[in-house]
């Protein structure tokens, strides 16, 4: 219907590198998107870029490890939309240094680890489930890693099994663990239009990645864009990567 008002979707950590192209690419395919972050200067800056190639961005202020910043980006939302129909919950953090062995990593980088990867997005997404319920369609992306891929982490032929790799012991658990709460909503939400699936981008050039990588950042987007955009017999519960299942 032409009369009919564009999806709203929110991404968080979305004002660089991954985030901030998935907001791009949702709203190219004519997604009202709320592009969020911590940084309110560096929000403004990156929705006023992409409004300036005529694409539908707002900013959106939102610290994901903060209770007042959520309920504060649910009342916008809510009072500004009504209702939201895609959440990318894209924000996350690698503060481990690599060549460090996993017992020499300290718990402090655990417990920072865990707040933002794991504990901000459960946060996120149980304050925003209300206004995702009054979608028609919503839709629910986390943003994994292979690095979540205990099979992966496990086969000597696979890249993660490295030096390199396993000197992000927290990285990686949280993402494992991030992936368990994925499965679960999914579970709790069985039998409803709303969808849940953790998403691989793929070793993509980021600044989390300290520029290397095998995937440009477009490339690396394109998986959470097209599961937040997923028709209704689409999967839930999943873990993806380019179409194809990640082993758990």
């Amino acid at each position: 219907m032409s009369g009919q008002s564009p999806k709203t979707a929110l991404v968080t950590g979305a004002n660089r590198g991954m985030g901030r192209d998935i907001a791009r690419q949702l709203a190219e395919k004519g997604v009202r998107v709320l592009l969020s972050g911590r940084d309110r200067d560096a929000v403004t800056e990156a929705a006023a870029a992409l409004r300036s190639t005529g694409l539908d961005v707002e900013p959106l202020v939102l610290d994901i490890t903060s209770t007042d910043s959520i309920a504060a980006a649910v009342a916008h939302v809510e009072a500004e939309y009504g209702r939201l129909d895609i959440l990318v919950n894209n924000a996350g953090i690698r503060i481990e240094e690599y060549g460090k062995q996993p017992s020499e990593q300290p718990l402090h980088q655990w417990r920072e680890t865990f707040d933002t990867n794991l504990f901000g997005v459960v946060e996120t997404t149980i304050a925003f489930l209300p206004l995702i319920r009054k979608s028609p369609a919503g839709r629910i992306v986390n943003v994994s890693s292979l690095l979540a891929s205990l099979a992966t982490h496990s086969d000597p032929t696979s890249y993660a099994y490295s030096p390199m790799f396993k000197s992000l012991p927290a990285y990686s658990a949280s993402k494992s663990a991030l992936n368990s709460w994925t499965v679960h909503l999914a579970y709790e939400l069985r039998g409803t239009p709303i969808k849940v699936n953790a998403v691989h981008p793929g070793y993509t050039k980021t600044d989390m990645n300290d520029g290397a990588g095998d995937l440009d950042i477009p490339e690396g987007a394109s998986t959470g864009v097209a599961m937040a955009l997923l028709d209704d017999d689409g999967p839930t519960g999943s873990y993806v990567h380019r179409g194809d299942v990640v082993p758990w």
